[in-house]
């Protein structure tokens, strides 16, 4: 049997990112206060304010929480929700439940986590070290206000494996997987002149996009790119954060240009093309999981845009717990090992407890994006058109996923023929007055129809049949100081056609509501 890497365990994880913090602050000498808890490192921005000097001017502004150079800095953001069609929350969701879901099935009040901003803790640094060059650091990472767990979307899969599809609670996908530092690790140097060059777990450039030009910031509630990781991860939600990663940020003037290459990490695991394979007749791969992305962008006075290209190789995509005794199952999604929809012969080469299976793809994305920044509106669009095709080198039982959960099931060929997935957004936020603002956002996606020969009738729907899901989102956001605020707002998302099938395999099992409608009202405090 291959060897089970589990991943990090959230008490541990807790521990270690305590034990960061504590070591050499205080709450009067500490962070910069940000919309987003874990916010870039201001390598490239405008000189840093001046740090909290006293107890009352950190309640009273929003200066950093800074000593020597090292900042603290984190959120705290929790409301309560009702939704037409949704599940018993799980701890370790860290997305709420406002998108349309495959398994929702009935209406309910619930503890709604990290509605516009996501619950966390970090420092970060900026210390010169040379006339005009500087070392950067941050480490970042995200907690669950509804339950004090680190944000971890594979454990929302592993702890709902084998049970009764009635009987689940929330599931999803995601970057952040239990990891003790689950959203940036990384550090770097840093000039004005030459830009800024970070190696560690850094947010892809796309993720970066997606943060500055959706009009609701990645607000989980609210907005479909920020929820759904499909668009900033370039057609994959583990893809919104690389391990293992070179990233370089350069401006001149009005025109920013942005690179960034991953290296390749983790275990291919044990592959086979054979239906009739066994643990003796699979050979072990080796990882081909890097990727790249440029970006290019500028401003010119209240308008600016970015061009975002990505290449994502062997991205892995978790669409369900394992099946089970009590779900509508096939042997190759269950307690079997299975490769390609072919469950293995004789023993298996690992466990199943605490695994994933995943679907593998290489991914090339680009995206356009674009807003007009006026008084009292700013206005917001963009594009994505997202190429996946089955991966040019597999991956097999045994391979990593994010946070080091293995896949014990694996398909490389789901594809008949590239997948084609486009992503359009576009809304408006308005400024009623300096406290208070509202947001008007729509978003939708649509695939094209990749099953060949085309199979697609209104009474079989499969997963590869083209369909569209839409969602619209309205809300309003008061700040009564600079660091705490209220908000309140709707969210309605619809599916349909393949984008609507729950389970993908054969016919497809479809999802049990095709709309939800989410209600939300929360607070926020920032430091």
């Amino acid at each position: 049997m291959l060897p089970l890497r589990t991943p990090f365990a959230g008490a541990k994880g807790v521990l270690l990112l305590g034990a960061l913090l504590t070591n050499g602050f205080v709450l009067d000498h500490s962070a910069h206060a940000a919309d987003r808890p874990t916010a870039e490192p201001a390598a490239a921005a405008p000189p840093t304010p001046a740090a909290c000097a006293s107890v009352q001017e950190f309640r009273a502004t929003d200066c950093p929480l800074t000593w020597h150079g090292v900042t603290l800095f984190g959120v705290y953001d929790v409301g309560v929700g009702w939704v037409s069609h949704g599940l018993p929350e799980n701890g370790y969701n860290y997305e709420g439940e406002s998108l349309v879901n495959r398994n929702g099935n009935h209406s309910k009040f619930l503890l709604a986590p990290n509605n516009l901003s996501q619950t966390g803790v970090g420092i970060k640094a900026k210390e010169e070290v040379l006339e005009g060059w500087y070392v950067v650091f941050n480490a970042s990472t995200g907690i669950n206000p509804q339950s004090g767990q680190l944000a971890n979307m594979a454990a929302t899969n592993t702890t709902n494996a084998g049970l009764p599809r009635a009987s689940y609670s929330i599931t999803g996908d995601g970057a952040r997987a239990g990891q003790p530092i689950n959203d940036e690790f990384y550090g770097g140097v840093s000039s004005e002149l030459f830009g800024t060059l970070t190696l560690g777990r850094q947010r892809a450039l796309g993720t970066d996009a997606m943060l500055a030009y959706d009009p609701a910031g990645g607000a989980y509630s609210f907005s479909f790119i920020g929820y759904n990781g499909l668009m900033a991860g370039g057609g994959d939600t583990q893809d919104t954060r690389w391990d293992e990663a070179l990233k370089y940020r350069l401006n001149l003037g009005p025109v920013h240009f942005g690179a960034m290459y991953k290296f390749t990490d983790g275990q291919a695991g044990c592959y086979s093309a054979s239906a009739a394979w066994t643990a003796a007749t699979c050979t072990a791969e080796t990882p081909h999981n890097s990727a790249y992305g440029f970006d290019l962008g500028g401003t010119y006075g209240k308008f600016s845009a970015d061009v975002v290209v990505q290449r994502v190789y062997q991205a892995i995509s978790v669409l369900n717990p394992l099946l089970g005794p009590g779900s509508l199952t096939a042997p190759y999604q269950s307690t079997l090992n299975s490769i390609n929809t072919h469950p293995i012969n004789g023993a298996n080469l690992i466990g199943t407890d605490n695994t994933e299976f995943g679907i593998v793809t290489d991914n090339t994305a680009v995206m356009v994006a674009a807003k007009y920044t006026g008084d009292p509106f700013k206005i917001f669009a963009g594009y994505e058109h997202i190429r996946m095709t089955n991966p040019s080198n597999p991956l097999g039982v045994g391979a990593t996923a994010q946070g080091g959960y293995l896949l014990s099931g694996v398909e490389d060929n789901n594809l008949d023929s590239p997948k084609i997935a486009q992503v359009a957004w576009t809304g408006v936020k308005y400024a009623y007055d300096r406290k208070t603002d509202v947001t008007l956002s729509a978003y939708h996606l649509w695939q094209n129809d990749f099953r060949v020969p085309s199979a697609c009738p209104p009474t079989n729907f499969r997963a590869s049949c083209s369909g569209f899901l839409n969602e619209v989102s309205l809300y309003t956001d008061h700040h009564f100081t600079k660091r705490f605020d209220a908000y309140a707002g709707i969210a309605y998302s619809n599916v349909s056609g393949g984008l609507a099938i729950a389970i993908p395999h054969g016919p497809g099992v479809p999802y049990l509501h095709n709309d939800n409608i989410a209600p939300t009202v929360g607070a926020r405090f920032t430091f």
